[in-house]
């Protein structure tokens, strides 16, 4: 395969996985590491780097619509990054020493996770009063719809707060955004209305990505000539899911997303028991 076709194919899953992850909330990563390791054979430590520079280009390219248009609860998402920066510090850290096919069965493990949490029923019902921390905190928001703004309240914020730990964790040790347990932690712990959650998630994404990072880029493990196309190809597919996903029913995708990276997790359980990686 020549670098120019090599390029070209990155730069198109990589888009597809920007658009996937904008739209669900999971991040790039969960299509480009795959893409990089079964279809290119490239280190698996490597697509990781690779995958944390795209999480952070998806953070950019979708949050930012997101906040402008009013749906990401800010405050909430700085608050929950102490959590998620820290765990990804200490994942990164991990992944260094934690043997290649053990990343990969983890990692497998986590995708159909993943897969599980996109398709099951998001709570919406909104909240009329929230936990005493959420007040002081000031975590509690609304969010724009057709018929106006939506109030909602928040609890159990530190229960939230600790499986954003844990996400972080994840995060730096398998190079995906963890945006399964983000959206576990506020949807189903603190009862974050669902797109909230998804767009504060995707929020997150890029701090807690860059936290991770440097360990990978201080390592080698980052390497440019994969982690160009990577990023623009996922920039792009972050800023069209930003414009799409007020405007269609997601329901269908995540139905088609969730087999695809299931099928693409037994593969990589299935390599990873086999010490093929």
């Amino acid at each position: 395969m020549t670098i120019l076709s090599f390029t070209l194919i990155l730069l198109l899953g990589a888009y597809l996985a920007g658009l996937a992850g904008s739209l669900t909330g999971l991040g790039g990563g969960v299509v480009i590491i795959p893409l990089l390791t079964l279809f290119f054979h490239v280190d698996i430590r490597y697509a990781i780097g690779a995958a944390l520079v795209a999480s952070i280009a998806t953070s950019s390219g979708s949050a930012s619509a997101y906040v402008k248009e009013g749906i990401t609860n800010v405050r909430l998402g700085m608050f929950l990054e102490i959590a998620t920066t820290t765990g990804a510090v200490l994942g990164a850290i991990l992944a260094i020493y934690t043997p290649v096919n053990l990343v990969a069965i983890l990692f497998g493990v986590m995708l159909i996770f993943s897969a599980a949490m996109t398709l099951r029923k998001k709570n919406e019902a909104a909240l009329l009063v929230g936990s005493k921390l959420s007040y002081a905190l000031k975590l509690n928001g609304s969010y724009p719809t057709k018929d106006g703004p939506v109030a909602y309240k928040l609890k159990n914020i530190g229960g939230g707060f600790s499986i954003m730990t844990l996400a972080g964790m994840l995060s730096g040790l398998l190079g995906i955004g963890s945006g399964a347990l983000k959206v576990l932690a506020m949807d189903t712990a603190m009862r974050v209305p669902f797109r909230v959650s998804t767009t504060t998630s995707n929020f997150m994404v890029g701090v807690t990505a860059a936290a991770s990072a440097v360990v990978y880029l201080q390592r080698g493990y980052i390497d440019p000539g994969i982690a160009f196309p990577v990023i623009i190809g996922v920039l792009a597919g972050a800023f069209t899911g930003s414009k799409l996903l007020m405007r269609i029913n997601v329901n269908s995708l995540k139905l088609i997303f969730s087999v695809a990276i299931t099928l693409i997790a037994l593969n990589m359980i299935y390599n990873g028991l086999n010490h093929k990686f």
